[in-house]
């Protein structure tokens, strides 16, 4: 593992879920201990974030216009913000921006007080999510498979594995599932219910893993 990372911003790919693309910094860079991304708006007027309230992260953010100019709509509330502006919402205040000039740019970090951070695997999930969406569940495992195995994010683990239970790859399956659950303990619990596994639910394999303690 390198001792540093160095990018521009420009150089950064975006990702995207069908809603606001983005830019992986944390991800890209390799970083651990916190979460940040970045947006960018093409043209004035361009929605730069997803309306989202953290609600159910419980994360506080912290927005730095780092080019152009942004108006928030936090509760409701406009706020005009110029490069160099820091605004920091809480969690569970509804927040949004738009691009007031073309090419403006936000910089978001976030992490939940009082918790140790845990790094989500949305970042490589979210280019398959409309192969998830359409029911292609063998195609999601076909072209995400080494990107996942690679970044070890226990959710992108743990949605890959649904996928190949879908798909009818009772092995890849288990051994993904049963990885998930060794980054996060939490997906054990998850898997007990969870309607994506009835193909394998029978497997003594899966048995073990959702019954151990």
């Amino acid at each position: 593992m390198s001792k540093y990372a160095i990018a521009r911003l420009e150089e950064m790919d975006e990702i995207t879920d069908g809603r606001e693309p983005w830019r992986p910094v944390r991800h890209q860079l390799g970083i651990r201990a916190f979460g940040v991304s970045a947006w960018t708006g093409k043209q004035a007027g361009d929605r730069i974030i997803n309306e989202h309230d953290e609600a159910d992260d419980e994360q506080e953010e912290l927005y730095l216009v780092t080019q152009g100019r942004a108006t928030f709509e936090i509760d409701g509330e406009r706020q005009e913000a110029a490069a160099g502006t820091f605004v920091f919402v809480r969690p569970g205040v509804k927040r949004t921006a738009f691009a007031e000039v073309a090419g403006t740019t936000l910089v978001a970090v976030g992490a939940v007080p009082g918790k140790a951070y845990e790094p989500h695997g949305y970042d490589v999930w979210a280019p398959l999510k409309p192969l998830y969406d359409a029911g292609d569940y063998a195609g999601v495992a076909d072209r995400g498979r080494a990107a996942i195995e690679a970044a070890e994010y226990p959710d992108a683990m743990y949605n890959l594995a649904c996928c190949e239970s879908l798909a009818g790859r009772k092995d890849d399956a288990l051994r993904h599932l049963r990885r998930s659950i060794e980054l996060s303990e939490q997906f054990r619990s998850y898997a007990k219910g969870d309607s994506d596994f009835e193909s394998i639910r029978d497997e003594p394999a899966f048995k073990e893993l959702v019954e151990a303690t």
